[in-house]
């Protein structure tokens, strides 16, 4: 199987960054690690309307492996915003590399909590709406006291933390398997018969929804945080149906008023 590891950090040294060489040579016989830096990438700006050059070679790079594995450092319970900025250049890619894609975490700190804040603010940042990543449930590897951590060959010294380690990482291999039919599907073969009625099915639903559209959305908002990504921009958001309308009467209607509020309802 191939991976690709994401250092989480632009810096130039890095606890993170051994880690992943680490596991690049422990786990050689098991799986092909690639590592990949974001040290060169521009911050995330919705100003700049073109993917940059390394992050459309980091997704395309992506889209060829069987999983992804980030190692995050903590900066503030947070990841750095060198990770997210990469995120979230990421989130705006079509078709998304991230998503059904089997991601695992790991991480190194100096501190005694192994970047826990930092791991579980990945995994929500993963799990929103455009991104979709299957992120290896449990299995969190947090590895504190880093500079007691390595030898001088960068090599893990404690034995239970390695076991955690092989333990976290053959669980992730055996994730990884289980998905990939979710990632790349198989084909289906279809007669003349069964297409034309799948088209016609589609084109009545599709006439139902621009319908129930139209009879159903009266000015209420239909943009949330959850709709648009890493983006303000008000672009290509479908309308939800209003949740209001389950309490009117026959013969009533909503009001709204200039910039979509509810005010309350009325009789026609």
């Amino acid at each position: 199987m191939k991976f690709i590891a994401i250092v989480g950090t632009n810096a130039s040294f890095s606890y993170n960054r051994k880690l992943l060489w680490y596991m690049k040579k422990h786990f050689k016989k098991e799986a092909q690690i690639e590592i990949v830096e974001i040290t060169d990438l521009p911050l995330f700006s919705e100003d700049i309307r073109e993917i940059p050059e390394g992050v459309q070679k980091i997704a395309e790079a992506i889209r060829e492996a069987d999983g992804l594995i980030f190692s995050t450092p903590e900066y503030d319970h947070a990841i750095t915003a060198a990770l997210k900025s990469l995120i979230e250049w990421l989130s705006w890619i079509k078709p998304q590399p991230l998503n059904s894609l089997p991601v695992m975490i790991v991480g190194v700190s100096l501190g005694n909590m192994g970047t826990v804040f930092a791991q579980e603010n990945l995994r929500q940042i993963l799990s929103s709406p455009g991104l979709d990543a299957f992120v290896l449930p449990s299995n969190q590897f947090l590895l504190g006291r880093a500079a007691e951590a390595f030898n001088q060959q960068d090599e893990l010294i404690d034995e239970r933390t390695i076991s955690w380690l092989e333990h976290c990482f053959n669980n992730f291999m055996i994730y990884s398997k289980t998905l990939k039919p979710m990632r790349f599907p198989s084909p289906k073969k279809e007669n003349n018969k069964e297409l034309i009625e799948s088209e016609e099915s589609k084109n009545s639903t599709e006439t139902e929804e621009v319908w129930w559209t139209k009879e159903t959305n009266q000015g209420l908002p239909v943009l949330s945080d959850a709709d648009t990504g890493a983006s303000e921009y008000e672009e290509v958001i479908e309308p939800e149906n209003s949740a209001y309308l389950q309490f009117l009467e026959e013969g009533e209607t909503l009001e709204f008023d200039d910039i979509g509020e509810l005010r309350g309802k009325s009789e026609e």
